[in-house]
């Protein structure tokens, strides 16, 4: 089977990386389910968020979204048919519990039941995200992740969902990208819930962290033969010019975006030596609340784009650094103005691997967004299908150099809804339709598809 590109020299196959490696998909629930008021499922934060004029790209919102939940079916079959045997999705919290906490949705329960129940049938793993990003909007009205309470809100939250599908569910994340959803929703408004300041955003940081290792013990004590990981977004972040300041600006920026809370989970506490206005955080550190955000997770969860060049500025408030934009280094950029810097997958892998406390490395997430064009009826997609294969290469490259990556999962499977950009960057291997949901399998789909499929001669 050939599963090379016309104008690629892809050489790799599935088992140059291992017989135990793991390929897939990763997809969240709000980016895809739309059915945003079925039977009594609760409103959740971006509900809220996108109902309000200016928050999105156009105004965009998840109302519908991919419709999965309708479609999940002919979703989960074209993924057989691509031979993707592994499928990350996450749970909607409003769906299962509509308030937060209280009385539990049977009719959430068993639409998860069916996703999980069908997968299996065609013989796909599913992989779970606990929390990716929709918080019911019932506690968001009582603070959210500056509320402390949230802690026992998402244990009880972790004790349903372990409960309920435990029996079949062995792959488990407890969240997505904690920096990300504390960093824009919490500090710079533009994500749900759309708070700002560092009186919101140190709370949520901290609670976020106790949930992290809250959720991972849960899941340890109800579900047996569980492999938990939780995920942390990330980036290489570089000097952008050769000199003291900025050096001492991209190690502050690396503390911020790649070590603020994997640390604590490892029982290593907070960076505040790099980034000294997170001492503040100490306000909201209880005894015995850095003991209790160590946990030993099965694996870290790696979620990487691109890198980020930093310079070193007096005008940003507490970091005294910023991101130099890729559009602003004439490098070749996606449509979410990332520079395409394939290595950087490869060095945040050895960065993870340092510390002594990571056991494993599944690369969660990685894709990008890049201009489709479909003409009758194809969508030639060679920018995504080569950002794929390159990073592939440095996976690839990252085994072979005895770090301990175990997976690769594509951000992602169908063009969905992409937060505060709405439906304008497309990430899938399947271009989706949104007017009419129809779904068209992409160059890049095509060809992991093929790469999947391959059979040893």
């Amino acid at each position: 089977m050939d599963f090379n590109h016309p104008q690629t020299n892809f050489i790799l196959k599935p088992q140059d990386f291992g017989k135990d490696f793991v390929f897939g998909v990763s997809t969240a629930a709000y980016q895809i389910e739309g059915a945003h008021s079925v039977h009594d499922k609760g409103a959740s934060i971006w509900d809220q968020f996108t109902s309000k004029k200016g928050n999105t790209f156009n105004n965009h919102h998840g109302q519908i979204a991919c419709d999965f939940y309708n479609k999940f079916e002919e979703d989960i079959l074209l993924m057989k048919s691509m031979n993707i045997k592994n499928f990350r999705f996450s749970l909607a919290w409003s769906r299962i519990i509509p308030n937060g906490i209280g009385d539990i949705s049977q009719a959430g329960i068993d639409y998860y039941n069916k996703v999980i129940d069908f997968c299996s049938e065609c013989g796909i793993t599913p992989w779970v995200t606990l929390y990716h990003w929709d918080l019911p909007q019932a506690l968001q009205d009582k603070g959210g992740w500056t509320n402390r309470d949230i802690v026992s809100w998402f244990e009880n939250y972790v004790q349903v969902c372990a409960t309920h599908f435990g029996d079949r569910i062995k792959n488990w994340m407890v969240l997505n990208e904690p920096m990300v959803f504390t960093g824009a929703g919490y500090f710079l408004g533009v994500h749900a819930p759309g708070y700002k300041g560092l009186k919101h955003f140190l709370p949520a940081i901290h609670h976020a962290v106790m949930c992290q290792a809250a959720g991972g013990r849960i899941l340890r004590n109800l579900v047996s033969d569980a492999f938990i990981g939780t995920t942390f977004s990330c980036a290489q972040t570089t000097p952008f010019r050769d000199t003291p300041r900025d050096f001492i600006a991209a190690k502050k920026a690396d503390a911020l975006l790649n070590r603020l809370f994997i640390e604590p989970s490892l029982g290593l506490g907070y960076p505040t030596e790099e980034v000294p206005v997170l001492k503040r955080i100490e306000a909201y550190i209880k005894p015995d609340d850095l003991k209790n955000a160590a946990f030993e997770f099965d694996f870290i969860g790696v979620q990487n784009y691109t890198r980020e060049m930093i310079t070193h500025s007096y005008l940003v408030p507490y970091l005294q650094a910023k991101i130099v934009k890729a559009s602003k280094r004439n490098v070749k950029t996606t449509l979410m103005d990332w520079e395409v810097y394939p290595p950087s997958i490869y060095n945040m892998i050895k960065q993870f691997s340092q510390y002594s406390g990571v056991k494993k490395m599944i690369i969660t997430e990685n894709g990008a967004a890049f201009t489709d064009n479909l003409i009758n009826g194809t969508i030639e997609d060679v920018d995504r299908l080569h950002y794929l294969q390159s990073h592939l290469e440095q996976v690839y490259k990252a085994k072979k150099d005895g770090f301990d990556v175990e997976g690769y999962f594509v951000w992602t499977f169908t063009d969905n809804f992409e937060w505060a950009e709405g439906y304008h960057p497309r990430f899938g291997l399947v271009y989706t339709d949104f007017e009419t949901q129809k779904r068209i399998i992409k160059a890049s789909g095509k060809w992991y598809q093929s790469f999947l499929g391959y059979i040893k001669p």
